[in-house]
């Protein structure tokens, strides 16, 4: 893999669920794109239109976000090598609004760029229907987070899922997760209030699962909250070392 290849991460990701060639490495170093950065709360697409482009996150945090919704609901989390709206290149309409939680830096493939990469590569044809398949499972768990767990419970699911997302393209080092979001996104994530997700947190703090200080999230004891979330990484498709901590270094004092 070229060195600083902008789409390591991207490459990262699908190397997950697929076994990539040398040439599919390739293929994807050469993939022509526009890089863009932008702030806190930037609305990269909106709900109603239609879109061109797939846009890879690079960095930083995406959501997709119901504004029709009580409170704005968010109803998922992205993180850097994912495609969040890598369905366009089959449907272009949106029913969302695709937006930045904190600072993010984007690069924007065209559909037919990608559409071509399918016929160059089954492999990698292979691996992106993965992703998109991905996508849905990880909808279909967002739905039981909310309708069957309760509010430590899905704030610790989430915690658990961000940081597996992360640790799998290099991430998340030492059990410490990068966080630009307030109280009140976690809220939106996981329908609760922006005062129910405070006593939360302070709960997860009181029983020494987690530590949040300025925009990181210490995660103190994994195997203590992967209990408390009932989380089960299955659905997120990774490989066994990705989702499993070794147990030594799974609780900090």
């Amino acid at each position: 893999m070229q060195a600083g290849f902008v789409f390591s991460k991207f490459a990262g990701r699908l190397a997950n669920l697929v076994e990539l060639s040398p040439d599919d490495l390739d293929l994807l170093a050469k993939l022509p794109s526009s890089i863009d950065r932008y702030g806190h709360r930037h609305h990269i697409l909106r709900r109603g239109g239609t879109s061109t482009h797939c846009h890879l996150l690079l960095q930083g945090y995406l959501c997709w976000l119901d504004l029709d919704s009580r409170d704005d609901k968010i109803v998922s989390i992205h993180v850097p090598g994912d495609v969040p709206d890598l369905f366009t290149i089959h449907e272009a309409r949106l029913d969302y609004n695709l937006v930045s939680v904190g600072p993010v830096v984007i690069a924007s493939v065209p559909h037919d760029v990608l559409r071509d990469l399918c016929g160059l590569s089954s492999s990698l044809a292979h691996a992106l229907l993965l992703l998109i398949l991905g996508d849905a499972a990880g909808s279909r768990n967002w739905i039981v987070n909310l309708s069957s767990r309760d509010a430590l419970q899905r704030v610790a699911h989430l915690l658990c899922e961000i940081f597996v997302r992360l640790r799998a393209v290099g991430l998340a080092r030492d059990f410490r997760i990068p966080s630009p979001f307030t109280q009140s996104d976690l809220g939106a994530a996981c329908s609760l209030s922006a005062l129910h997700v405070d006593r939360t947190i302070q709960e997860l703090r009181r029983s020494n699962l987690l530590q949040w200080r300025s925009r990181i999230i210490t995660i103190t004891d994994w195997n203590g909250l992967v209990r408390l979330a009932r989380f089960n990484p299955a659905y997120l498709r990774l490989p066994a070392h990705v989702t499993v901590e070794p147990t030594e270094t799974t609780k900090m004092h």
